[in-house]
């Protein structure tokens, strides 16, 4: 997403389209870090890597909401600044290490500097996901959050061996069918909360979604299946089909907020 040094305008990106109750998030959309930061000490070949954002999401995510016609909301800063899937109380929502490397930037990161990240960052990011839900919910529409992700084929000496993973906490208004779909459809390898589980306190959907009962799901894709926008297309095609199919069948089951509870401690 654009020039890791340019200075931000604003820490997030919107689309506008007319499906008013279908809302998709891309929390690390974004290696964008301010050039006041110095890209944080490390290379421009690091911060054109996994550690510094989720490679093919933005693209992926901007053709999954125009073509189901659906509103986004998607990062515009690198989460090595502040990750904005994370609660600010979470200590790894600033990395001192990301992988296997050094974050200097961040190493000696004073209280007012952490102060700042979240004021000029995390914040805004969420407060305009809060308004355009809180918009939606006085206009008598329950929102469908969905949240965008990639993740590495291989993790250290581990290789995935998942294409297309979705993850949820306890609300499996979206996700049991979308599995059961994917699965059948028998396409790409499935994870069900794989790579990554799919709750964790203080995360994006938990503080917009969970806590409050409206559906969602978190879709993650391997990232080199969508590291250029012929595999953006192909995926995005996919996975709006699929979506929009349980979508439509369950739209009774949608219309309402719910509470699931957790499994998050």
């Amino acid at each position: 997403m654009g020039n890791r040094d340019r200075d931000i305008t604003q820490p997030y990106n919107t689309i506008k389209n007319n499906n008013t109750n279908i809302l998709f998030i891309c929390d690390h959309a974004s290696n964008i870090i301010p050039s006041k930061y110095k890209n944080l000490g490390l290379s421009q070949k690091l911060l054109s890597e996994h550690i510094s954002y989720d490679i093919g999401a933005a693209g992926l995510t901007q053709k999954m909401a125009n073509l189901m016609n659906a509103q986004a909301i998607l990062s515009n800063f690198s989460r090595l600044l502040i990750d904005p899937n994370r609660s600010v109380d979470d200590p790894t929502s600033i990395m001192l290490f990301a992988d296997k490397y050094i974050i200097p930037g961040n190493r000696s990161i004073t209280d007012q500097d952490t102060k700042m990240r979240i004021s000029e960052f995390y914040n805004q990011y969420h407060e305009k996901i809060e308004d355009v839900i809180a918009s939606l919910l006085n206009d008598g529409i329950v929102p469908i959050l969905i949240s965008i992700h990639s993740f590495t084929r291989k993790f250290r000496d581990k290789i995935r061996p998942w294409e297309i993973s979705i993850l949820w906490d306890t609300d499996d208004r979206i996700s049991a069918p979308l599995i059961d779909l994917l699965e059948r459809d028998n396409n790409y390898v499935i994870g069900d909360n794989q790579p990554y589980k799919g709750y964790l306190r203080g995360d994006t959907l938990f503080t917009h979604a969970t806590s409050r009962g409206l559906p969602h799901v978190l879709i993650e894709i391997r990232n080199d299946l969508i590291a250029d926008e012929d595999g953006q297309e192909k995926i995005a095609n996919y996975l709006t089909k699929k979506l929009s199919h349980v979508i439509s069948t369950n739209r009774r089951n949608l219309r309402n907020m719910k509470q699931y509870g957790t499994k998050s401690l």
